[in-house]
């Protein structure tokens, strides 16, 4: 497996961002300077599977040494993180070839699941899956009868080289059926090549989609093949199609429509044989209907629609897919497996998930880090996923839970006489260590408890925790690292 490489002078975001991408099962090399990198492959070290660099360095800046990067290996994936983040340094970055743009200060799992789309997309998986935070190839599953039907359609749609919308909620597994489209289809040896549209600069789309030849315009020092060339023979996935520029759109139906295209600032007319499935959480019909889309393009792009389902209309499913995210994690995170208890499937089938299957994932991965035991109570899970059920009204609750959540709201002080329970009932069995152990553990709750009040924003978290946002990622991090029990 080859390593990916860090490359920043500042010891403390090379020592985070080293450290979540190896607890998300990657090697990694750390470099404290773009000389060094370039040091390390004069001297033969082998090429590394994806780069994060650094923006403003002293010496080399992150921008020559991308430049040295691609002049080397044209296909390795480098990412540019900055603190920096203006439309200079993002269009720099993009023109020089950088897969993609960090923002500083960056959340890590954003950036674990940064790595892993860059893997994934640089070596042109063809698989029927996506990839979970730690690398591993996930599929399309569930056994409801809105998935089974969903199995069905991607059976007949997959040979037939017609164009597909995938609509549906955001989390709900769009990217999944794309590729799971590809992969059944007589192209599955072939890129598959996914770009989502709301993630570039407007004004950086249209060379990413049809390239630029070399001057084409100010920073563009050479020639950049685009999505529909890379796509070649395959299948190229546009995801959040809905976002992308008035203008943007009629070049785009004028491709779909030909097959041919040029190079921004080019002459020579490309051709291409490229499937195309598109995917937005947002409602076109609508949209064409107020003139904010081509309907001639959602025309061409709606050939055949799928529509997924939220989480919340198959929640038979959820079991499924929460055993199945569990053993992943604890597996990438090299954690002893764990598993739900009735009582706690229960809750997670009567939650809402408005993030759908993404959200349960993020679920999973947190209660391997965090859950104490190797069974998974009701207690372990999130403060919001257990009073969401009689907000929404999903469902009954089961009696020993609704005492729980009486107590929880009427009785807050409760905790501190069951703690003092616990305490007197270790002491009594002559367990040692009482202190490091419960402290490890209210750290622990602390942090689930505040990431899930702010809705996963550190900065917000470690203001109500009193802390510094530094601090809260390096607990964090030490917490993801410390064998669970």
């Amino acid at each position: 497996m080859k390593p990916l490489w860090v490359v920043d002078d500042d010891r403390s975001v090379r020592f985070v961002l080293a450290q979540a991408l190896r607890e998300a099962g990657h090697t990694v090399i750390e470099f404290d300077s773009a000389g060094a990198v370039l040091r390390a492959l004069d001297d033969g070290h082998a090429a590394p599977a994806l780069v994060f660099t650094d923006l403003r360095m002293p010496q080399i800046d992150g921008l020559h040494l991308l430049d040295a990067l691609k002049q080397r290996l044209p296909e390795l994936p480098v990412i540019v993180m900055s603190a920096w983040t203006d439309v200079p340094s993002t269009a720099g970055a993009f023109r020089g070839g950088a897969h993609d743009f960090l923002s500083k200060p960056f959340d890590i799992d954003a950036a674990v699941a940064m790595a892993r789309r860059a893997l994934n997309q640089g070596s042109t998986d063809t698989t029927a899956g996506n990839v979970s935070p730690g690398g591993e190839t996930l599929e399309l599953a569930g056994d409801s009868p809105a998935m089974r039907e969903l199995y069905r359609a991607i059976g007949r749609l997959a040979q037939a080289p017609l164009s597909v919308l995938i609509t549906g909620e955001t989390g709900t597994g769009k990217e999944l059926v794309a590729r799971a489209l590809h992969q059944h289809s007589a192209h599955a040896r072939r890129p598959f090549i996914a770009l989502n549209t709301a993630a570039i600069p407007a004004e950086l789309l249209e060379s990413e989609l049809f390239g630029h030849e070399a001057g084409a315009f100010t920073g563009a020092a050479k020639r950049h093949i685009g999505r529909f060339e890379q796509a070649d023979g395959g299948t190229l996935f546009l995801d959040e199609i809905g976002d992308m520029p008035l203008a943007l759109q009629t070049r785009l139906l004028r491709v779909l429509a030909e097959g041919e295209f040029f190079r921004v600032g080019g002459r020579e007319l490309i051709s291409v044989d490229v499937r195309v499935i598109a995917a937005t959480h947002q409602d076109l019909d609508r949209a064409a209907a107020e003139g904010r889309f081509r309907a001639d393009l959602l025309h061409r792009l709606d050939v055949v629609r799928l529509a997924l389902p939220p989480l919340r209309e198959r929640r038979e499913d959820v079991p499924v897919l929460a055993q199945r995210f569990l053993a992943d994690a604890a597996r990438q995170l090299q954690s002893a497996p764990k598993h739900f208890a009735p009582a706690t499937l229960d809750a997670l089938r009567q939650h809402h998930w408005p993030g759908n299957v993404r959200e349960l994932e993020n679920l999973c991965w947190r209660l391997i880090a965090l859950a104490p035991g190797d069974v998974i109570m009701p207690s372990d899970l999130p403060a919001k996923l257990l009073h969401s059920r009689a907000d929404t009204g999903m469902g009954e609750t089961a009696p020993e839970h609704r005492d729980a959540q009486h107590t929880d709201s009427t009785r807050p002080h409760d905790w501190e006489h069951a703690f003092r329970r616990w305490a007197e009932a270790e002491l009594a069995a002559g367990h040692d260590a009482l202190h490091p152990r419960a402290a490890e553990r209210l750290e622990q709750i602390l942090l689930d408890a505040a990431l899930t009040a702010s809705g996963g924003r550190k900065q917000e978290a470690a203001r109500r925790l009193g802390l510094g946002r530094n601090t809260l990622t390096r607990k964090l991090g030490t917490s993801r690292r410390k064998p669970t029990r």
